[in-house]
């Protein structure tokens, strides 16, 4: 008797940026534009910036917006805002990176973000006066707002505003959730001001209606010098806070949970964050719908619009955007590497955790490590390049599987070696290998970098077209185990494969449809728009048409056209598959 083919709803958010991009570390981190070692004092006591109001988060907000009023008697196109945080920037927040340097005359963990003083005040470079809103969120410390002359590599300080914070700093936020080591378990991650010896903190829980418990919670946090190198170490430096995880165990499958986080002072007061709930894993085996989101590389944005660099980071705030839209269908998130694009920018994962929380709050949202949260010379990385910014995986690293209703997901970590004989390629096989196929019919390899094949422009530049010895002993277990499907992040684009198994020509490839079939799901953020992400997509949907001869012929059947009428057809189709162009703003 046939096991009845389950029902599946496999959504693959694919939003993606160009993959004829070099993946460096400047190309990401807008906040590296400033040079925060250059700063010098030039003063003007008859300039100002004012920010209103003076205290946030009044009602429990832990995201508000600020108004910024300025001035400046000798206005220049290249101004910019930046905002600090500490507010006090000075040299004795912001130690040298070694014996043999001095640290800079000013400096925080550089600004937390920046804006052009003509962004919205297109009179200003007339008037001298300015006007700007920016968005603050919750980060455990007060902000001050400075105005530059001089642009972003010649920075020169004409004054500083009014300090503003958050009316209690350390409130718990961000909560994370994520799938425990069962599928019964789910675990909380939040960050507070809140040290262990300051209050215990733990998380209340219940189901819906019914009884609460309360769950301790563990409290880590981390120094400068954990960090690998600058700018990590350095001028992206800045105080991570406290991180807390709680354990909710024994959830019943499909059930709908209440809680909130908790730090009880040690005068018996206890601070609360804001409520939330989230649906509890289906059982393993368990023949529903489940909907899975997977996608790379999304990073962060600013919803004010500062920070931008070459129109780099908006894209993420789309891909979030959808994603918030479609959360009732959407049962669990995999973020398969470069989270946010930090580079040792360390206030700017505060950003990404306040971005996401709308969805991670909600489901289990789900990473792999990538270059931009691990590389680093010397640290133990397979590669030596700089694209972590100094991090150096302390922020985020991870190698898992966990068993998902229907799917077993095993989550590699690409940035480790994975060749046979090491520790990961024995993890990766007893994840595969021990899978129950009766109740998780659907193995699903995930990874950061290409591990299969890739047609990227910088992989064809190596004459390649994966990683440098990506697939040669893995391709061994994903065929032995039979592996349903791989995504991997990394290649800023769509990109899909015909099946593969030890074949270098489509020829070879064809005839082995039963073996893995990769997808690339390159990311979620900015370098391209929607239009040209839908175009990529239906370009490779009608060159998988026209290279797969026998379902070319089922559309010659379907359509009543010879085959060659059909081929010609979605080549002509490809020219132009969504239409003309949209019509590009003006600067």
């Amino acid at each position: 008797m046939m096991m009845e083919e389950p029902r599946m709803v496999f959504m693959c958010l694919l939003i993606l940026a160009t993959f004829q991009q070099v993946v460096v570390s400047d190309e990401h981190q807008p906040l590296s534009k400033v040079a925060i070692h250059n700063i010098i004092s030039e003063l003007d006591q008859n300039a100002y910036v004012k920010a209103n109001p003076n205290v946030l988060g009044l009602k429990g907000q832990n995201t508000e917006w600020v108004t910024l009023q300025y001035y400046n008697p000798k206005p220049t196109m290249d101004d910019w805002i930046g905002v600090f945080s500490p507010a006090n920037f000075s040299a004795s927040t912001c130690p040298a990176e070694n014996q043999f340097t001095s640290p800079p005359l000013f400096c925080s963990s550089a600004p937390i973000k920046y804006q052009y003083a003509n962004f919205s005040s297109p009179n200003y470079k007339k008037s001298g006066k300015g006007y700007l809103k920016l968005q603050l969120i919750n980060q455990r410390s007060d902000f001050s707002f400075a105005l530059f002359t001089g642009g972003l590599t010649n920075p020169k300080l004409v004054t500083v505003s009014n300090k503003v914070s958050f009316s209690n700093p350390n409130a718990p936020v961000y909560p994370r959730l994520a799938q425990g080591k069962t599928w019964d378990e789910m675990t909380v991650t939040w960050t507070s001001g809140y040290g262990i010896n300051e209050a215990e903190a733990f998380v209340e829980w219940g189901p819906k209606g019914g009884k609460f418990i309360q769950s301790p919670a563990g409290t880590l946090t981390f120094d400068r010098n954990t960090m690998c190198g600058a700018p990590a170490r350095t001028v992206g430096w800045r105080d991570p806070g406290f991180i807390h995880t709680g354990f909710l165990k024994e959830l019943w499958p499909n059930k709908v949970y209440i809680y909130k986080l908790g730090h009880k002072l040690f005068n018996g007061t206890i601070i609360w964050s804001e409520q939330y709930q989230f649906k509890s894993p289906p059982f393993p085996g368990q023949n529903s719908v489940q909907r899975v989101v997977i996608f790379g590389d999304m990073g962060k944005a600013e919803a004010d619009g500062s920070n931008e660099y070459n129109n780099f980071q908006p894209g993420s705030l789309n891909t979030t955007k959808q994603i918030i839209q479609d959360l009732n269908d959407i049962d669990i998130v995999f973020h398969i590497g470069d989270l946010c694009y930090a580079n040792g920018y360390l206030s700017q994962w505060d950003q990404f955790t306040a971005q996401i929380e709308p969805i991670a709050s909600a489901v289990p949202y789900m990473t792999a490590s990538g270059n931009h949260e691990r590389d680093w010379p010397g640290s133990g990385s397979f590669y030596g390049s700089m694209d972590s910014g100094g991090e150096c995986g302390v922020l985020a690293q991870s190698m898992y599987s966990i068993d998902y209703g229907m799917f077993r997901f095993c989550i590699a970590h690409t940035e480790l070696d994975w060749r046979k004989g090491t520790e990961q390629y024995e993890f990766i096989e007893k994840c595969l290998s021990t899978v129950d196929r009766q109740k998780q019919p659907w193995l699903i390899f995930l990874a950061h970098r290409v591990l299969g094949y890739s047609s990227a422009g910088f992989y064809a530049a190596e004459g390649s077209f994966e990683e440098p010895m990506g697939r040669e002993d893995l391709q061994v277990l994903w065929q032995k185990y039979k592996v349903d499907i791989a995504f991997y992040g990394h290649v800023h684009n769509y990109e899909r494969t015909c099946p593969i198994y030890q074949a270098s020509d489509r020829f070879n490839i064809n005839s082995q449809l039963e073996h893995l079939q990769a997808k690339y799901v390159g990311t979620g953020h900015a370098d391209l728009n929607r239009f040209e992400w839908a175009v990529n997509i239906q370009r490779d949907s009608y060159a998988s048409y026209i290279g797969h001869y026998p379902l070319l012929a089922y559309f010659a059947i379907a359509e009543n056209e010879s085959i060659g009428r059909e081929r010609y057809t979605f080549m002509q189709k490809m020219l132009l598959p969504c239409g003309l162009p949209p019509e590009r703003e003006e600067d």
